[in-house]
């Protein structure tokens, strides 16, 4: 596990944010980290969290939560259950848990989840759809054929 204490103290802070150094054990651990100089493209898929600081292409699969840091830039279809978003996220996004997108933030492309948060001082042009509501809507309703007249049914 990473803490600031195990690296360059502050700047090792500055660049991972706070909730993925916490050592709880309720929290998932940070699964990787890729710095500023890799270009990466493909189709990934990760089972814990991730923290992506470069470019990303393809397709990205995520079991926890996606951090896109300050310094990553994210072109891709993603599927996760948390993304923050710090850097610059373009693409198809589906997020069964909750969407931040921090001041600074970039975010462009397609979104389908049921919490979204959206901070002061970040871009956001996306369409946006609710996960709940589209399970609704491939759910049909129930029909019921009725053999007696309704008057039948309510006396």
């Amino acid at each position: 596990m990473l803490t600031p204490s195990s690296r360059s103290g502050s700047a090792l802070a500055a660049v991972i944010p706070a909730f993925l150094l916490d050592p709880a054990p309720s929290s998932a651990p940070l699964l990787s980290v890729f710095g500023a100089a890799a270009r990466i493209d493909g189709k990934f898929d990760v089972a814990d969290s991730l923290q992506v600081d470069c470019q990303v292409t393809g397709e990205l699969t995520v079991g926890n939560k996606l951090v896109v840091g300050p310094l990553g830039t994210v072109s891709a279809d993603v599927k996760t259950a948390d993304i923050v978003v710090m850097g610059r996220y373009d693409g198809n996004l589906v997020a069964t848990g909750s969407v931040e997108v921090m001041a600074g933030g970039h975010v462009t492309g397609h979104i389908q989840t049921d919490s979204l948060i959206i901070e002061k001082g970040s871009f956001f042009q996306a369409t946006v759809s609710g996960l709940k509501a589209r399970e609704a809507r491939a759910i049909p309703a129930p029909l019921y054929l009725l053999d007696a007249p309704l008057a039948a049914l309510q006396a």
